[in-house]
């Protein structure tokens, strides 16, 4: 298949030539969050800085999470695997995958990068805060790619936690209320969009107002890892994907099967790869974020995993369908699945009654 060709059938817009060197690579990840941001033609949202990154970048459309909850979510995305058949597709588990599935980040340790993680794992396996000790050269509130050795490659991200669901209420976390705090605006509950499937009450006003501060206080400190980059002087050598977990920490949003729980922003920068301003309708399954970065750090991917490369030397074909699944949530058992394509979903309730 021609670059052409590939293109046609929906992926993002490649240049022609790919520069040849060493990637960095960069992962900026947030909590509980659909793509309301202002480049997503949300005109209630205020992203200054992710609007101006997606001018530098390409902006993805059709991007799903595997499972529309943080831990089996992220435990997809770390193995690249579907939840279900690595046993992790309960919520807060404690999963213990087949041997041969790893990390994806063991693979790019092998391979000389230096890999970061600040802070979250909730990769479902052994409690929600553990993770493999090869899965990362430092995973703390102090990981950052400064820390590698000289020249070294590096593989960092930083998770963002500012729009968890749980700060959408009144009992924020001192440090989120301080961030909202310190924002020139807040958002007027009176004109929240708010969807047809809610009530139109004050107090959803209210809550929907109050995701839309977590949006615009999250900007700034995506803003605040940007500059940190430049400052350093990397930021033509590496690839920053800003990504969501999945949908909004709102009723039929996260835990939920439909467009709203599992629809989630993707934005990446990649000098000399893709081209700037550009939007990419190609579906993206979250889960293929891993198996991406080995394909463009050139580390093979190993045979086991399920999700695919959409870019780089190892990209498959585009996706013309997608996979997603819920199952128990805490105490709450069920049993979902849904498939999708550019213009359907369909969902099976296994629990109907």
């Amino acid at each position: 298949m021609t670059r052409r060709e590939f293109s046609a059938l929906g992926a993002a817009p490649f240049l022609q030539t790919t520069p040849a060197k060493k990637w960095n690579i960069l992962w900026i990840s947030i909590e509980d969050a659909s793509p309301t941001y202002g480049c997503y033609g949300d005109t209630y949202a205020r992203t200054p800085t992710l609007d101006q990154f997606a001018t530098e970048g390409t902006r993805y459309e059709n991007a799903h999470s595997v499972y529309p909850v943080c831990a089996p979510s992220r435990s997809s995305i770390i193995t690249g695997m579907y939840p279900a058949t690595i046993g992790s597709h309960h919520m807060r588990s404690l999963a213990v995958p087949p041997p041969e599935v790893k990390c994806f980040t063991e693979y790019l340790r092998a391979a000389g990068y230096y890999c970061s993680n600040n802070s979250k794992t909730d990769y479902n396996f052994n409690g929600p805060a553990n993770a493999p000790l090869s899965a990362w050269d430092d995973s703390s509130n102090t990981a950052h790619w400064r820390n590698r050795a000289k020249d070294q490659p590096f593989f960092s991200v930083f998770n963002i936690v500012t729009t968890h669901e749980s700060q959408l209420r009144d009992l924020r976390s001192p440090r989120t209320k301080k961030l909202i705090d310190a924002l020139p605006e807040k958002a007027d509950p009176s004109k929240a969009p708010v969807p047809p499937y809610y009530p139109d009450t004050p107090i959803v006003r209210q809550n929907i107002a109050n995701y839309y501060d977590t949006i615009a206080a999250m900007d700034g400190e995506v803003a605040a890892i940007l500059k940190q980059l430049d400052d350093d002087g990397l930021r033509d050598n590496t690839i920053v994907f800003q990504w969501g977990d999945h949908g909004w920490g709102m009723p039929r949003g996260k835990r939920w099967l439909y467009d709203s729980g599992t629809r989630v922003p993707l934005i990446i920068r990649a000098p000399g790869i893709l081209k700037p301003g550009t939007v990419s309708e190609e579906l993206i399954s979250l889960f293929d974020l891993g198996p991406t970065a080995l394909s463009l750090a050139e580390v093979t991917i190993p045979k086991h995993m399920q999700a695919q490369a959409f870019m780089g030397s190892q990209r498959s074909n585009p996706r013309e369908y997608i996979f997603m699944g819920r199952d128990r949530m805490d105490e709450a058992y069920d049993m979902i699945r849904s498939v999708r394509d550019k213009q359907f979903r369909y969902i099976r309730n296994y629990q109907w009654q």
